[in-house]
């Protein structure tokens, strides 16, 4: 009973340390990574004393083989094989070609610098090939870069994990087996790779299946079947073929996301939760197991060791595999710079270190201790420096374009133009059959249906966006529908036209993730009929050095007095729409409607229609007017009106 109680105990400090030290990440937005080595460290045998892995026995192996399997699969399903298309080729680069040259260069090092022997480098450097999704994923939700930079970042993680894996038990069965030719390795290597392919994607479809039609189960129920399943293939390809279980793994995960599921985002939040507590307490056991007399004992070489794999090999390999892509500098430069480290080259390395050491061959606790170094300095190194580089860089996910806009009306389908005619990705989602049909007819992709479900966001692909705007003509709608976009997508700009009317329904924005469209208390129906009747004006105003205080004042006077609206500001060639908090600076390109009785300008430009039937083909070049006369003309349009 004490015995028990001891593990039990060993458990609970090691599950209160993980969720702490994530807790404590997300307080100070560093990288979870840093907290979990630190407390494992400061917990274990070398710290305080109070971790203690080893009485686990081999229950640390089963502990670590099961969280691996959830976290690779949810790795799988984070994979969006779209978005991978646009980098396929330089993600397959990345996973073949790149893991030799890290295979190579890794083995050089750690053979010239650490003095390692050759068989033992090559093990070590088999086991640090991977970039780790652990790292990598939560690091780039942080930072948000750029998506076609985050994705060939993820892909490569998530995909390069099974290999890397694969290929270091290839490398340590050399090892074992010295008469194993390198034919033998190879077929080893393929056949692994290939039983993983075939049980994961069998595996992944019959899941997808049972998902959609098992519709007398409770979605928490399948969520947990699908748990047990995957647990199940995971199991049954490792009975098959030794370590082709993480292969099938991320297999199973690639196909069942991409297989349209219902609830699809629902079961990733699951598995995402599950991911960071397996996550959580595989880094503060294996972090504990660690004992800093090894990390000390391996030297100075050791330590450059894996500085040239991080200024010299990686750099590289990027440079190799996106050789003819369509990345520029700045995006390889981030790439170069990002390759940390995580779970599974620690989980196999401290596997690896108990068979070496089974099999009466020195160098596992050295490999072990080499791989944690590895680990540590670049997750700290690049983790910590990562959202700093990418802003420097300017390839943050706040340049992001594109835009997806709720209620297809007059004034959404305005802005809409505006983007298109920038050449940016519009998607407008509605309802109604009858204005779905009026921004079709201007060559507008539409969404005819709610935007209340996600799955529908998913597809107009918000996941990807720049900009969501609510424009509906309900304010609690647009407010709630923003709120939904900003916490299931989180899109660098979120803007909804909703009222700040306290006696309003529309609740306080705290969040701060969702902005207020155009103005406050815009009144978006009066504007939508105003477009209709062409009894507007839509004009642009580019604020000088010279005169910006008169034109903010000349600008503020007219909002306040009900007879503009700010749409659209260009600062720095970048088009947004305008929230009704930015502060405006010199150089801003402002476009506005200024309400205008007399219908001319938009029937001359629709020949006589209504604004609502205006093609893009006709709308002309943004008419510069001084602002000086705006008070005038407005006061004189309502006088005649």
């Amino acid at each position: 009973m004490e015995e028990s109680f001891e593990i039990t105990l060993q458990m609970v400090i090691t599950i209160v340390a993980g969720i702490s030290a994530q807790v404590l990440a997300a307080y100070l937005k560093l990288p979870g990574i840093v907290f979990l080595l630190f407390f494992g460290i400061l917990l274990g045998s070398d710290g305080i004393g109070l971790l203690h892995p080893q009485m686990l026995g081999t229950g640390l192996e089963v502990i670590v083989a099961l969280a691996t399997a959830i976290i690779l699969f949810e790795g799988g399903l984070d994979l969006d094989l779209r978005e991978l298309g646009k980098v396929s080729t330089t993600l397959q680069l990345l996973v073949t070609l790149g893991t030799l040259v890290t295979l190579l260069g890794g083995s050089m090092a750690a053979h010239w610098l650490s003095e390692f022997p050759w068989p033992i480098a090559f093990l070590y450097a088999s086991l640090v090939v991977v970039t780790g999704p652990t790292v990598v994923t939560p690091l780039l939700k942080h930072i948000k870069v750029e998506r076609q930079v985050a994705a060939i970042l993820e892909g490569e993680g998530v995909l390069i994990d099974p290999v890397g894996a694969i290929l270091a038990v290839v490398v340590l069965d050399t090892i074992l087996n010295s008469d194993a030719g390198p034919v033998n390795a190879a077929i080893g290597l393929l056949l692994r790779l290939g039983v993983g392919a075939v049980i994961g994607g069998v595996g992944g479809w019959i899941m997808s299946l049972v998902f959609k039609h098992a519709n007398f189960l409770s979605f928490e129920l399948k969520n947990l079947l699908v748990l047990a399943g995957l647990w199940g293939l995971f199991a049954l390809s490792q009975n098959i073929r030794s370590e082709s279980g993480l292969m099938t793994t991320v297999v199973a995960g690639i196909v069942f996301a991409n297989s349209s599921v219902p609830e699809e985002r629902q079961l990733r939040q699951f598995k995402g939760q599950l991911t960071i507590l397996s996550v959580s307490v595989l880094f503060i056991l294996l972090a504990a197991d660690l004992s800093i007399d090894s990390l000390l004992a391996l030297g100075w070489g050791s330590l450059f060791s894996v500085l040239a794999l991080m200024f010299i090999v990686r750099p590289i390999n990027i440079l190799l595999c996106t050789w003819n892509s369509n990345f520029n500098w700045r995006q390889k430069l981030f790439l170069s710079w990002i390759a940390p480290r995580g779970i599974v080259s620690a989980s196999v390395a401290s596997l690896f270190a108990i068979l070496l050491t089974q099999h009466g061959i020195n160098g596992g606790d050295a490999i072990k201790a080499l791989v944690f170094l590895t680990i540590i300095v670049t997750v700290v190194c690049q983790g910590l420096t990562a959202g700093w580089l990418a802003n420097c860089l300017q390839i943050t996910s706040k340049e992001a374009t594109g835009v997806v806009i709720v209620g297809c009306n007059p004034l959404s389908m305005l802005i809409a133009r505006f983007f298109q005619e920038r050449g940016e990705k519009v998607v407008m989602i509605d309802t109604n059959p009858e204005s779905c049909e009026q921004a079709e007819v201007r060559n507008i992709q539409v969404i005819a249906s709610s935007a209340f479900d996600v799955e529908v966001l998913e597809g107009a692909g918000l996941g990807s966006m720049g900009t969501f705007l609510a424009a509906t003509n309900n304010g609690e709608v647009n407010f709630v529908l923003a709120q939904r976009a900003a916490e299931e997508f989180d899109p660098p700009r979120v803007l909804a036209v909703y009222p700040r009317d306290p006696t309003a329904k529309v609740p306080v924005n705290n969040s701060q993730k969702v902005n207020q469209a155009f103005v406050s208390d815009l009144a978006i129906k009066r504007w939508n009929e105003y477009l209709n009747n062409g009894q507007v004006k839509l004009l642009t105003t580019t604020l000088s050095q010279s005169d910006i205080e008169n034109q903010k004042e000349s600008l503020k006077e007219l909002v306040e007095g009900g007879d503009l609206v700010p749409l659209l500001m260009e600062r720095e060639k970048h088009l947004m729409v305008m929230p009704a908090s930015q502060q405006w600076q010199i150089g801003d390109r402002i476009i506005y409607l200024l309400h205008d009785p007399r219908p001319t300008l938009l029937k001359r430009l629709s020949g006589g229609t209504q604004s609502n039937r205006l093609s893009l083909d006709k709308l002309p070049e943004v008419e510069e007017f001084p602002l000086a006369k705006l008070s005038q003309l407005s006061a004189s349009d309502t006088s005649t009106a």
